[in-house]
C-alpha cells in the first residue's frame, strides 16, 4: 500500500488477519477503515462471506482481500460484487493461494489411489492459476489488472505432519465431488510413503509448495490510461531501439 500515493476515504479489509492488517494501514491516508471477516471476533466491524458482499454500489474506495478468495464457490461472482462496491477509480488488492499450492500432496494421493484403488478422487482443494486470475479480473470489469505470484517451500518432519496441518486449515477435502469412502490406514500409509519417496530432502524432511497470488486492479474511470487504437502509433519501435526494421511478408 505504501507504493500507491493517494488517499482513500473508505477502505475495507476482509479476510484472515483483517484486524491486524487494518492496524497497519496509515490512518492519515485511509480515513475510514472497516475490518471485516467471515466470522465475528475482536476488532471485526463487519461479518460476511465473500460470496455475498453486503456493500452498496460504489460505497468504498479501496478493498483489500486477504486469503479468502480461494475458498469460495463462485469466484467470478465474488469479484463482480467487489468491483460493484468500489467507487470509480477505486483500488482492489487481494492475495490468495495459487494453483501450485500443495501440488506434491495431490501427486502423492494420486499415486497411492491409482495403486491401491480402481479410481482416484480429489483429496486436496484446487486453487486457481495465476493466469486465470488475470482473466477473471478482466471478466469482472476491472481495469488495469495485474496478477503475480510468489512461491515458498515449507518443510515438515514427514507427510503425516503436513496432512494434519492441511486438515486443520480446512484444505484437505472440502470439494463437493469428493469420495465419501473413508480413508483406510493402508491407503494413508501408501500416500505418506509416496510423498516421502518423491518429495523428501536428504535430512528426511518433506517439502511442500505454497504459492501466493497477488492481485491489483482498479474500478474503471475516465482518468485512467487507455490503450491506443491499433495502427495509431506516431513513432517506430525500430527507431527507439536504434535497429533496422525487417518487414515480414504478408500472406
Amino acid at each position: 500500500m505504501s507504493l500507491i500515493r493517494r488517499d482513500f476515504a473508505a477502505t475495507l479489509v476482509h479476510g484472515l488477519g483483517s484486524q491486524e492488517a487494518a492496524l497497519k494501514l496509515d490512518p492519515s491516508r485511509h480515513r475510514r477503515i472497516i475490518a471485516a471477516g467471515p466470522y465475528a471476533s475482536s476488532g471485526i466491524h463487519l461479518v460476511f462471506d465473500a460470496e455475498a458482499v453486503p456493500l452498496a454500489p460504489e460505497s468504498v474506495d479501496c478493498i483489500l482481500s486477504l486469503l479468502t478468495l480461494q475458498s469460495i464457490n463462485d469466484l467470478p461472482g465474488a469479484l463482480i460484487q467487489m468491483h460493484r462496491a468500489l467507487k470509480p477509480d477505486g483500488l482492489f488488492l487481494a492475495c490468495l493461494f495459487g494453483g501450485q499450492t500443495l501440488w506434491e500432496l495431490r501427486a502423492a494421493w494420486l499415486a497411492a489411489e491409482s495403486e491401491h484403488r480402481a479410481g482416484v478422487t480429489p483429496r486436496v482443494s484446487l486453487f486457481a492459476d495465476v493466469r486465470e486470475m488475470g482473466n477473471l479480473l478482466q471478466r469482472a470489469g476491472f481495469a488495469l489488472p495485474v496478477a503475480d505470484s510468489d512461491r515458498t517451500i515449507v518443510r515438515y518432519p514427514n507427510a503425516l505432519a503436513l496432512m494434519r496441518e492441511v486438515k486443520a486449515m480446512g484444505f484437505a477435502n472440502a470439494l463437493a465431488d469428493r469420495s465419501r469412502r473413508p480413508v483406510t490406514p493402508a491407503l494413508l500409509a501408501k500416500a505418506a510413503a509416496a510423498y516421502g519417496e518423491h518429495f523428501s530432502d536428504p535430512d528426511g524432511k518433506v517439502r511442500a509448495t505454497v504459492e501466493i497470488i497477488w492481485l491489483t486492479a482498479w474500478a474503471p474511470h475516465e482518468s485512467q490510461q487507455q490503450p491506443l487504437r491499433p495502427g495509431s502509433a506516431t513513432a517506430r519501435l525500430a527507431d527507439a531501439l536504434a535497429t533496422t526494421e525487417t518487414r515480414l511478408p504478408r500472406d
